[in-house]
């Protein structure tokens, strides 16, 4: 009786899980950045993911350590066409679709290009919301930090 109980709250929780995902489409469906984050069970840490799609030529799916809050914001930037900037707290990341590469920078970018969007865990589900045109005041810090150098 004992072990069917056990039996039963281990995939009571097991089931408890959840996955979010949020993706800025770039010129269509086949070429895109996609946030995803999981949680295996509800209380546990999420594990978040980058996804960058260039239908039919590359997808790849990169880990972001340490971005694991409930209350995720990671702003989006554009340099160039197909090359991309996120930041989520001190955490930089760059990013290009032509091959699907994907590092994270040492030190803050000092031109992180044009805000066009962001990431956001809302009241319910991730979402990615347009901002083109803003700029918010993490950005103008940035821009006063050292120039990037990117870990290889």
């Amino acid at each position: 009786m004992t072990r069917c109980l056990l039996l039963l709250a281990t995939l009571l929780l097991a089931a408890c899980g959840e996955t979010q995902q949020a993706a800025y489409l770039i010129g269509g469906a086949q070429h895109s950045l996609t946030l995803s984050r999981q949680q295996d069970f509800m209380g546990a840490d999420w594990t978040t993911e980058l996804v960058v799609a260039r239908f039919p030529d590359c997808q790849r799916r990169y880990l972001l350590l340490g971005v694991v809050d409930d209350k995720l914001k990671m702003d989006l930037y554009q340099t160039e066409p197909g090359v991309f900037i996120l930041n989520s707290g001190k955490r930089w990341y760059v990013t290009e679709t032509q091959g699907c590469r994907f590092q994270q920078f040492k030190v803050p970018p000092p031109a992180p290009g044009e805000l066009i969007g962001r990431f956001e865990a809302g009241d319910v589900a991730l979402e990615y919301k347009a901002l083109a045109g803003k700029k918010p005041a993490a950005a103008d810090a940035a821009q006063s930090a050292p120039g990037p150098t990117a870990r290889q």
